[in-house]
Order: C-alpha cells, then sequence, then structure tokens
C-alpha cells in the first residue's frame, strides 16, 4: 500500500537496473558480514554507556512512499522520540537536525561520526527496501508534510548513501537542497555513477566531513 494517493509507480532506470541490484546484492553481503564482527563490540560498549537494546528501528517511506523498517545500531538514550520536542531543529524544511543532539551517547557519537551506525542497513539492502545509493529515506511524518514536487525523490530506492551524503552529509541543512541534490542524482544516474558517490562516501566518512 502507498502511503498516500500522490505516490504513483516509478520507472526510472535504477529501480530495474539488474547491474545495480546485483552491487547491492554483494554489497549487502559484504556489509552484513562487517555488521556481524563488530556487533559484540559494539552492544558491549552501548552497554557500559547507556543500556538498552543494541539495534534501532523505525518506519521509512522507500521507493514510491512504501513503508519499510529500518535497522540501525542505536545511537540514542532510550525513548528519544518522546525527547525529540525538547530538542531544537537546527534544519529547514521536512527534517530533523541539531548537531548537538542531547539525546545522542558517548558511544552514539562515535558510531555516528564512522557511520557504523549504518551497518545493520545493510539488511535492508540486501532485502531490495533500500540500494548502496539512492536518496535519504525519510520518516513517515516527513511524507506527510511533502509538496507535490518533493515526491519526485521517492522515485528512486532509498540509500545507505547518495547525492547529499557524498557530497555535504550533514551540513546540508535545507531540505530544499536535498531535494534538488536528490533529483540531480536522478538525472544523473548510472552504476558508474552509483560506484563514484560510494567512493566519495568512503572517502568522506574517513575524513569525518560533515560528520555528526
Amino acid at each position: 500500500m502507498y502511503l498516500v494517493d500522490v505516490a504513483k509507480p516509478s520507472c526510472h532506470p535504477s529501480v530495474t537496473s539488474k547491474e545495480k541490484r546485483l552491487i547491492d546484492i554483494l554489497g549487502g553481503v559484504v556489509g552484513l558480514a562487517i555488521a556481524a564482527t563488530i556487533t559484540i563490540p559494539v552492544a558491549i560498549a552501548m552497554q557500559l554507556d547507556n543500556p538498552g537494546p543494541v539495534f534501532y528501528s523505525q518506519i521509512r517511506c522507500g521507493l514510491n512512499g512504501r513503508k519499510f523498517r529500518i535497522w540501525k545500531f542505536r545511537s540514542m538514550v532510550v525513548g528519544a522520540e518522546k525527547l525529540k520536542h525538547l530538542v531544537d531543529n537546527q534544519a529547514k524544511g521536512h527534517i530533523f537536525k541539531n548537531e548537538n543532539d542531547p539525546r545522542i551517547t558517548r558511544i552514539g557519537k562515535f558510531l555516528r561520526r564512522t557511520s557504523l551506525d549504518e551497518f545493520p542497513q545493510f539488511w535492508n539492502v540486501l532485502m531490495g527496501d533500500m540500494s548502496l545509493v539512492g536518496t535519504r529515506p525519510p520518516t513517515v511524518d516527513e511524507v506527510m508534510r511533502y509538496d507535490a514536487h518533493h515526491w519526485e525523490r521517492l522515485n528512486v530506492k532509498p540509500g545507505i548513501t547518495g547525492e547529499w551524503q557524498a557530497n555535504g552529509r550533514s551540513s546540508v541543512q535545507d531540505f530544499e537542497d536535498i531535494v534538488r541534490m536528490d533529483i540531480d542524482y536522478q538525472q544523473k544516474w548510472s552504476v558508474a555513477y552509483d560506484v563514484s558517490l560510494i567512493f566519495k562516501t568512503v572517502m568522506a566518512v574517513v575524513k569525518k566531513k560533515g560528520a555528526c
């Protein structure tokens, strides 16, 4: 079921590309293997810092607004969603960002800075809900506030990385800028371009560019 009637099936070539799907499967397997090796150390550090669940899940919107459950290593205190109203939103538009969000734990800051919190999402990639490269997967409440032109960014699968992560990460604070970058990605898409964005993302993480 689609979230609202304005979401319509997409014909973007990346959605049906067998080469892109093959890269996603290979990347998903490798990513999950890495996730398996770091889960125990992350779990131990997490329990010492802020006891609670190791994994965090949330319903997000994917291709054409279709809902799915995303997985991450927990980087915030237990019950963080109930405390969201106490934190100022430093971003503009239909996203929520705060560079010094007090809900983020000490180990959570490390996980986010190194992007290790994202590794459980390789399960979503392997299952086909996400791709290695695509658009940022929005929350349901974000999508409910979308204007008509915002839906175009959901014509491709959401990705672990994408145009805005590779070329700005958390330094991009305006939702309209993210939308423009997502549309630009769709126009420039090719398998080779996906590979280039993956390498750019790795370099951005290594250099801690735009991390928060």
